[in-house]
């Protein structure tokens, strides 16, 4: 790797035509959970210099939502590019979830009696997948942002909300999309069931899916992946550290947000102890893996600092063996009919990214 930090223009170029609506994604993307004062709070001028940084690196995609620090992400979010050009960006939030000063506490978003997100503003997440609240979510987070319309809208994390994310939120995106608010729908999710079945029973041109499509698990690769190829429906992946497990596979390593069972932790080490043996960082064979799927248009990185953002996109320029990835195989550790790379991560002047 070089010792300057050189921007990923080589590795975003060749976009991915997503839906029908002029929508090109970048393979690159940063997402903005971290950001919001996930799992420890960090200043605002900390979450902007990490924006900006991965702007100066050539990163154009930014992901956001709502629940990220109960709107702070979204916040920082617009202030660090506030002067970038909207046309040099793609730029994603969610609906499902409004933020309301009386919001009963959602136990979903605290483990161990802690919350997920710590220091947020006075505000906490409601449900709401109705017409008018998927309309009102957009304006409240347009706001926010300091923009007139997204790229990008998905539904967040509908699991137990099916039946009205499938038939009122999903009328709404579709005729946000109609009138030019947005350019693309989709729903993100940490599971893939809910999911699978939004993408068989909607026109979604994208989802968001985190933690399932990682070298540490490819659960996806049963329902959700054949599905989005199915119906033409693009995949955005993101969580590829599984919560850090991925960087780290301690006994103090968290896994899907909370401490890891000794069986994950296991598993992660033997990867890591094959990754070891090739002279490969874990963390590079977590990141690399999942461009080798052909449904896979881009990953996000999820950076809290600087330092953090410019060691993640220092690791795509890390060079892999194929006998990593067969040894890994071998051992039982990734499955047969698992796509992975071949190669180095960028293999042409133009950016080609398998």
């Amino acid at each position: 790797m070089s010792n300057t930090p050189r921007d990923v223009s080589a590795i975003r170029a060749p976009r991915v035509e997503v839906g029908d609506h002029g929508l090109r994604l970048p393979r690159i993307g940063l997402g903005t959970a971290s950001l919001g004062n996930f799992l420890g709070a960090i200043t605002d001028q900390q979450a902007v210099d990490t924006i900006q940084r991965a702007h100066t690196r050539g990163i154009r995609y930014v992901d956001t939502a709502p629940l990220y620090g109960h709107g702070l992400a979204e916040t920082r979010t617009g202030k660090a590019l506030r002067d970038v050009p909207r046309e040099d960006l793609v730029v994603s939030s969610k609906a499902g979830r409004l933020l309301r000063a009386d919001a009963p506490r959602d136990e979903s978003q605290y483990v161990n009696g802690e919350p997920f997100y710590t220091d947020v503003p006075d505000t906490g997440p409601v449900w709401d997948f109705s017409y008018e609240g998927v309309h009102t979510s957009l304006a409240e987070s347009l706001d926010r942002l300091g923009l007139d319309s997204l790229d990008i809208l998905h539904l967040h994390d509908p699991d137990d909300h099916y039946e009205q994310a499938a038939s009122t939120a999903y009328t709404a995106l579709r005729d946000l999309r109609a009138e030019g608010m947005v350019k693309a729908i989709g729903a993100g999710m940490n599971r893939t069931p809910v999911l699978t079945r939004l993408v068989e029973n909607c026109d979604l041109d994208l989802v968001l899916l985190a933690g399932r499509y990682t070298l540490l698990d490819q659960s996806s690769m049963a329902d959700l992946l054949p599905a989005c190829r199915a119906h033409g429906t693009k995949v955005v992946v993101g969580g590829v550290f599984n919560s850090g497990i991925l960087l780290d596979p301690s006994p103090r390593a968290r896994y899907d947000y909370v401490p890891a069972d000794a069986a994950i932790v296991e598993k992660a080490q033997r990867i890591k102890d094959v990754c070891v043996r090739h002279g490969v960082p874990l963390a590079a064979a977590a990141l690399q893996f999942p461009f080798a799927h052909p449904q896979i248009a881009s990953v996000l990185i999820g950076a809290r600092s600087v330092p953090e953002l410019d060691m993640d996109l220092d690791l795509l320029e890390v060079v892999i063996p194929d006998s990593l990835w067969h040894d890994l195989r071998a051992s039982g550790l990734l499955p047969d009919d698992v796509p992975v790379p071949s190669g180095p991560l960028v293999t042409s002047p133009e950016g080609s990214v398998r």
